[in-house]
């Protein structure tokens, strides 16, 4: 069947409720490389519980139970195997806790038509128990093979990087066993660590998480640009160009630009792109 964006948009999801701990926020942070060096000031407010810090990048990890699925949403029929996790977007309403109990709603924000995809935006809305919003997250899904049902296409890509020098460029090793730690995270996927299934999807080893580069790069944004206060961060988009391999150095480029930081991530040592029509909005 082909989709039906009137119907899917139309659909409401139950609200789901959730919570998580500053266990929760720790792992996190160690997933996409937080505590190195271990006793660095810095680095022990992202790993240690005393002045635990948050970084925005968090909220991707964090899961409401009981507020439906996207396999459930009439008008919206895909095949989850040929499912792209395209793009992501998060707004920061106010400064995220090292603890939280939560609920909030999902609902589906749009449906473009790409051709041989349909792009769908995913969006969860994010409140306190007592009602107060905490954040919002945005997911841009490609569904392969799902196009031409009739639908715009969307907007033209936002936040291009300038033809010029970056402003700054950090450099953010990570370890071999990168994606072992974040997949502790709840993304169990086995790409990122079995490399049976790894070479069956055409890479020669398993690779990082696409959230993890995202958190990666988000980190080393607010260390050398908002000299570590994550709640500086208002809004943070950032779309998946490319992959990135346990071991690598991303290399983290920067650009000041009203009021944002744009950004790209880039392999150091492939020089390929691993993360581009990135932008960090301040408060």
């Amino acid at each position: 069947m082909p989709i039906d964006r009137d119907k899917a948009m139309a659909y409401e999801f139950p609200e789901g409720t959730g919570s998580y701990s500053n266990d929760e926020v720790i792992l996190y942070h160690l997933g996409v490389g937080a505590g190195v060096p271990a006793t660095d000031a810095g680095e022990l407010e992202y790993t240690y519980e005393k002045n635990l810090k948050v970084l925005p990048s968090f909220v991707t990890t964090v899961l409401l139970s009981g507020g439906g699925s996207m396999m459930s949403v009439p008008g919206l029929e895909f095949n989850p195997m040929m499912l792209l996790h395209g793009e992501q977007d998060i707004e920061i309403h106010r400064p995220l806790p090292p603890e939280a109990k939560m609920k909030g709603r999902t609902r589906i924000a749009d449906i473009y038509d790409k051709g041989k995809a349909a792009l769908t935006i995913l969006e969860n809305s994010v409140s306190t128990e007592d009602g107060e919003p905490l954040f919002t997250t945005r997911m841009a899904l490609f569904m392969r093979g799902e196009g031409g049902f009739g639908g715009e296409s969307g907007p033209p890509a936002a936040n291009q990087a300038p033809d010029r020098e970056p402003d700054a460029v950090f450099e953010a090793a990570t370890l071999p066993q990168q994606a072992l730690l974040y997949r502790l995270n709840g993304d169990k996927n086995p790409l990122h660590c079995d490399p049976e299934f790894a070479s069956m999807g055409g890479f020669d080893v398993p690779i990082i998480h696409g959230l993890c580069s995202y958190g990666i790069t988000c980190k080393a944004v607010v260390d050398g640009m908002l000299d570590g206060d994550p709640t500086r961060v208002a809004r943070y988009q950032a779309r998946f160009k490319g992959v990135a391999w346990p071991g690598e150095t991303y290399q983290v480029r920067c650009w000041k630009e009203d009021g944002k930081i744009l950004i790209e991530a880039w392999s150091k040592e492939r020089n390929e792109a691993i993360i581009t029509n990135a932008a960090v909005t301040l408060r």
